[in-house]
């Protein structure tokens, strides 16, 4: 018996599937069905890695469309990004090449395989006629004042040579080329996803059919707080500053104030002072550190005194100001209150640096001796060394001592957030221009959408070597333009869009690919969307998973979108490993075909 002919008998089916127009979407569907698998990185051919992912998509679409569904199940290319810069240094050949190469490699063996997707819907992020609407929601963000520029200490990749957000540093590693990330102090354009933090915790209850695990950790990673600011008042000066507490019940026992060494006033404390040389020493040394070293529990923790004070406006008492490593920018206000008694790492802190230690909570029917502690006491308890509120239980006394501050102008409730907000600038030429012009004149100004898109330069006006700047930068004939608003010469800003723009809206375009006019018709996206069915992979729980259900929110308030959700249920793969048990990958080289 000879062997089965499968190549024969596929291309006979795969030909019929196409005249037939099998897998074409209905323009009008009467029982719709989405599915979509998450788009690919055109950087090689498909792998097994790949095609695991696909699959499930694909036998899921052919169920559906077997039980009389009406089926949009498309494809495309998440086709910016540094491997396709770093492709044009190494291989000496421009990004845009090199990328539209890889797609007609990986769409013709996707085709091949015979994957149900509609092609006539594919979408390539990299062409214009996709990023022109990349940066239309730029600007749209711009409008309601949630895209905005601000200077801030960022993640940087010394090796990429670029900013990274903080969903793209992993154990303090760059995810992409996995050196080790530094930080640096540049003027950055953000996204304000803090400003749906709420509604982005809130709605997950409303992802029923999404994995508990991607939820937990999305819940964590927003972090919510619950607690109190108060106001702290620089001795010898008229300055205050800002305290972000889970537990305001013990403010009276606030000994030292611990400030990040990235906050503006861990070095302006010291200026002129004998302590400036071993600030400025301290807050360079800790700017190396990744935030994981900095925030381990089994890391022993340093600072270095700024030789100055700060009055407590609760207590009337005097306490040490400090530049510690272990207090991050991103947390709070980027200060907190040290309360050796009742925080395990304040009191290993001052023990180190023999820092007085005040109790102010006694555990109930029990008496603490602060010289005879061995560790903080952290749970709740009655108040004692708290003035007024001494004898109360620590939770009711707590909120308390909030209503007195707010009564006296120097304290609040407050909800804080581990959430920051998304830095979307990259410092590089393969991605979607930011649609902002800078003027002498009139400031930032939003390039006019009738204007859109920015095309990116001509590869052979550019080079590509990295040079802590964006390439763009030295190109004269995309900086130089007129102001929309005065006419005058001003300059584009010469950074690009984070790659994960672009993949956070790619959903939407689907149900519209071929519009010109707009992202896509709403009448289009009321028939397709919510997707009911997302396929991917865990690792973008906190990164991908967390944007595109921002920006669906956006456009949704924005009245674009008839859901707030883009995804109804979401399915986690698995990864595909090698026979030496590695993670399938082309920069591993242990990739294998499906063809």
């Amino acid at each position: 018996m000879g062997s089965y002919p499968f190549k024969e008998i596929e291309h006979k089916w795969q030909k019929r599937w196409e005249e037939l127009g099998l897998f074409k979407t209905p323009e009008v569907p009467k029982k719709k069905m989405y599915i979509l698998e998450m788009f690919a990185y055109p950087s090689g051919d498909i792998h097994m890695g790949h095609f695991r992912n696909y699959t499930i998509g694909d036998v899921v679409a052919r169920y559906y469309l077997m039980n009389n569904y009406d089926i949009l199940h498309p494809f495309g290319w998440d086709a910016f990004g540094l491997p396709a810069e770093e492709a044009a240094i190494k291989r000496n050949i421009d990004p845009k090449t090199w990328t539209l190469n890889n797609i007609n490699i990986s769409r013709a063996t996707l085709k091949r395989v015979g994957i149900s997707y509609d092609w006539d819907r594919e979408v390539i992020t990299c062409n214009p006629d996709y990023y022109k609407w990349t940066q239309w929601i730029f600007l749209k963000l711009y409008e309601k004042g949630l895209a905005y520029q601000a200077e801030a200490a960022v993640n940087w990749c010394p090796s990429c040579k670029t900013v990274l957000a903080n969903e793209q540093v992993e154990a303090g590693i760059c995810w992409r080329c996995k050196s080790p990330v530094t930080k640096r102090t540049l003027t950055q354009w953000f996204f304000k996803i803090t400003a749906y933090a709420e509604r982005l915790l809130n709605d997950l209850d409303k992802l029923s059919e999404w994995p508990e695990n991607v939820k937990i950790m999305q819940r964590n990673w927003i972090g919510k707080s619950q607690g109190a600011e108060f106001d702290f008042l620089i001795e010898d000066s008229n300055k205050k500053f800002t305290v972000f507490t889970t537990r305001p019940d013990t403010i009276f026992g606030v000994t030292f104030v611990a400030i990040a060494p990235e906050h503006p006033l861990a070095t302006e404390l010291a200026r002129g002072t004998p302590y400036e040389k071993k600030v400025t020493d301290y807050v360079h040394q800790a700017q190396l550190k990744t935030e994981i070293d900095r925030t381990s529990e089994v890391t022993e923790k340093d600072g270095v005194f700024t030789g100055r004070y700060a009055l407590n406006l609760i207590s009337g008492e005097r306490v040490q100001l400090w530049v510690a490593d272990y207090v991050l920018p991103s947390y709070g206000t980027g200060i907190v209150m040290g309360v050796p008694a009742h925080d395990e790492r304040d009191f290993q802190f001052a023990k180190k640096y023999q820092i007085p230690i005040k109790v102010v909570i006694n555990p109930p029917g029990e008496s603490l001796d602060a010289t005879m502690m061995e560790s903080a006491y952290v749970d709740h308890g009655i108040m004692l060394n708290s003035g007024q509120f001494d004898g109360l239980p620590s939770e009711e006394g707590g909120k308390k001592v909030v209503e007195y501050a707010i009564g006296k102008g120097i304290g609040r409730f407050q909800v804080n957030y581990r959430l920051r907000d998304w830095l979307i600038s990259r410092q590089r030429y393969w991605g979607a221009p930011i649609p902002m012009i800078h003027c002498d004149d009139c400031g930032v100004v939003p390039v006019p959408e009738t204007e859109l898109p920015v095309l990116l330069p001509e590869e052979e006006k550019v080079d590509f070597i990295p040079k802590g700047r964006s390439p763009l930068e030295d190109v004269e004939s995309f900086r130089r333009v007129k102001c929309p608003r005065c006419g005058k010469m001003a300059s584009r800003d010469p950074d690009t869009m984070d790659t994960f723009v672009c993949s956070s809206w790619y959903h939407l375009r689907y149900v519209d690919p071929h519009n010109s006019k707009e992202p896509f018709s709403k009448e289009q996206a009321k028939l397709w969307l919510p997707i009911d069915l997302y396929i991917g992979g865990i690792e973008h729980a906190t990164g991908h998973l967390l944007y595109f259900r921002f920006i669906t929110k956006v456009l949704y308030d924005s009245g674009w979108l008839p859901v707030d959700e883009p995804a109804i249920r979401l399915f986690n793969h698995g990864m595909v490993l090698d026979e030496n048990g590695e993670v399938m990958s082309k920069s591993k080289g242990n990739v294998v075909s499906p063809v």
